[in-house]
């Protein structure tokens, strides 16, 4: 996944004061409500396309396992009970947005973008791979590492009125594994609980521990021995990207904070980048027998690529203890996310830290 984020909502929000005050990324904020209305208007309630005899066979069955999992989400996760995910659209595309986001040469702090409303967020989506690449070639003519994603899904935080305004199922990640469905909609849905202006970590990295926690209680409870031994071998190299991905980010880190000349920095990077290369392909071979899924991701690698990483696991640890002191009670887990939410980004930052106190 990528930033699963804000797209709908800011755009809506954003486009109405540009309107009223005048903003120089009106073309911008144009396409984000395009490209949002068209998505909606895509959607067709779950019952309705279950009901169709044209509809697909295979696609009905993803649909009905969805609806079982929306269900199971707010009956066991106590995530929020409305019309999100009740609907389904089939964009004829392979990403909902696609988003770009952009770093430093020497460094992997992601360049942010700040929205009205919304506040800022270390990524910027386009509905349009063409626009979203041209953006990118002009952040390059500034210097920066630059990396552009297909993001399968992204949250509209619950906030658009109505039920047709609802986030929908997508074609682009319905026929994912079971695990990583469930995962999925646990994610977007976990965004409506809590949100932190300003802070895509936290943000993130919330949403992505509740995934994980919910995720492993539906397979435990709710999936076939066939579906857990699949998220199993799925998982199984999502952890070994992490863990040499990240080992290989706090190299990079480090070697960017240091008080080495930029020559030099140049220079390890470089090295650096190349084992990064020679042990994943190592792992491949030895780990993964040969799975290539990855591949792509270590052909672009840059400090835009490791920079997105820290947003989506550098602060799960620290949720999931969180929710261990809840009593692992997710009323009580999701309250005092919200009270940190509420918090400024230091405080809030220092507080979540101490769940490890």
């Amino acid at each position: 996944m990528g930033f699963l984020g804000l797209t709908g909502t800011l755009a809506l929000a954003a486009a109405t004061l540009c309107l009223t005050s005048g903003c120089s990324s009106m073309g911008y904020y144009a396409q984000s409500v395009g490209g949002h209305l068209a998505l909606l208007r895509a959607a067709r309630p779950v019952p309705e396309v279950l009901g169709d005899a044209q509809s697909d066979a295979v696609l009905k069955e993803r649909l009905a396992l969805s609806q079982r999992m929306r269900d199971f989400a707010v009956s066991e996760l106590k995530l929020p009970d409305n019309a999100s995910y009740r609907r389904f659209a089939d964009l004829k595309r392979p990403a909902a947005v696609w988003n770009v986001v952009a770093a430093p040469e020497l460094g992997l702090q992601l360049k942010t973008w700040c929205y009205p409303i919304m506040g800022c967020a270390g990524y910027r989506g386009y509905f349009d791979r063409g626009e979203a690449e041209s953006y990118a070639t002009a952040l390059r003519e500034e210097k920066l590492e630059v990396s552009v994603y297909g993001v399968p899904a992204y949250s509209t935080l619950g906030r658009l009125p109505g039920d047709w305004m609802a986030d929908p199922l997508l074609n682009t990640f319905i026929q994912w594994p079971e695990g990583e469905l469930a995962r999925l909609i646990f994610h977007e849905i976990s965004h409506q609980v809590a949100y932190a202006a300003d802070d895509t970590e936290f943000n993130e990295s919330f949403a992505t521990a509740v995934e994980r926690i919910g995720g492993a209680r539906w397979l435990a409870t709710h999936a076939s021995a066939q579906a857990r031994d699949e998220y199993a071998r799925f998982d199984g190299r999502r952890q070994d990207f992490r863990a040499l991905t990240m080992a290989w980010r706090d190299k990079l880190d480090a070697l960017y904070r240091s008080n080495a000349s930029d020559a030099d920095k140049r220079e390890r990077k470089a090295a650096l980048m190349a084992q990064l290369r020679a042990e994943y392909e190592a792992m491949k071979a030895q780990r993964w027998g040969g799975f290539s899924g990855y591949d792509g991701w270590f052909a672009r690698a840059n400090n835009a690529s490791f920079g997105v990483l820290a947003a989506y696991n550098a602060l799960v640890p620290d949720f999931e203890r969180l929710f261990e002191r809840s009593g692992r009670d997710f009323e009580r887990f999701y309250a005092e996310v919200r009270r940190l939410a509420g918090l400024p980004k230091a405080q809030r930052r220092a507080a979540l830290a101490s769940t490890g106190d």
